[in-house]
């Protein structure tokens, strides 16, 4: 089992902004061919990752406010959040060791 949740603007303030851990935050898209090769990637970080992060999936096509509120103009777009707040963000597919040191630069 996955520990990418699925996040909608119904559960965004819980799942995100109250989250008791750093929140990597994966906006997507099932059009966007990058996307569908980064989501391997983002679920084995999550699993990898599940004692010290959470990570979370927006798809921009189900909730445009939250990627509108949040800047995205491209997918695949992540961004890291720490006690509610965004402390990065990468654009464009990332490979796994890109993604793990997106989260060590910005842990």
């Amino acid at each position: 089992m996955s520990n990418n949740v699925d996040v909608t603007t119904a559960n965004f303030e819980q799942e995100v902004l109250n989250a008791d851990k750093p929140v990597l935050l994966k906006f997507w898209a099932p059009w966007c061919g990058p996307c569908k090769m980064m989501a391997p990637v983002v679920d084995e970080v999550a699993d990898e990752k599940a004692d010290d992060i959470k990570v979370v999936s927006v798809n921009v096509d189900d909730a445009p406010e939250i990627a509108s509120e949040h800047g995205v103009r491209g997918v695949p777009t992540v961004m890291l959040f720490k006690s509610g707040a965004k402390v990065a963000s990468l654009v464009g597919a990332q490979s796994k060791s890109q993604l793990t040191q997106f989260l060590e630069q910005n842990g």
